[in-house]
């Protein structure tokens, strides 16, 4: 599934207006992927020393590319929306990167993030985002789930 049919998943809920970016996408993969399942995928296209600038499969984006066109995507999308409210649907890799875009962390941060599926991460900001050096973002919620006692306030 991939950011788009995600981002469907959630109108219902939202009430907002959806807007697809490809921007937002995880791992661009190439066409010969198309149809393959994970195991076929790695055996067939995994090449040997993939890393941050090389890619883990033949004819793959590489990781710092990702977070290059997610990280300009997301920042791009904060300055046309400035003043306003706005959600983004993705995967795992989107929020990790989103804190290389807002939290200004390098390509290859020296820990991991665990994101669970469905949950909530909250990144604000009261200043011009636009503004150079760039504005401090502040992360208000990551990896919320109702678990975690999180999510969505209770209605009353």
């Amino acid at each position: 599934m991939d950011s788009v049919e995600v981002g469907r998943c959630g109108d219902p809920w939202w009430g907002a207006v959806r807007a697809s970016d490809c921007g937002l996408c995880t791992w661009h993969t190439p066409p010969e992927a198309d149809g393959l399942t994970h195991a076929e995928f790695f055996q067939r296209l995994d090449i040997e020393g993939g890393g941050i600038y090389r890619p883990f499969q033949q004819g793959n984006e590489t990781w710092a590319e990702m977070v290059t066109r997610t990280s300009r995507t997301i920042t791009d999308l904060a300055h046309r929306h400035r003043g306003e409210t706005i959600i983004l649907v993705g995967h795992a890799e989107t929020v990790e990167i989103s804190f290389n875009a807002l939290g200004l962390l390098p390509v290859y941060r020296s820990f991991d993030l665990k994101v669970s599926p469905a949950s909530i991460t909250e990144w604000i900001i009261d200043q011009n985002r636009t503004q150079w050096p760039p504005p401090r973002w502040t992360l208000r919620r990551f990896n919320e789930t109702p678990a975690s006692g999180g999510g969505a306030p209770a209605q009353g």
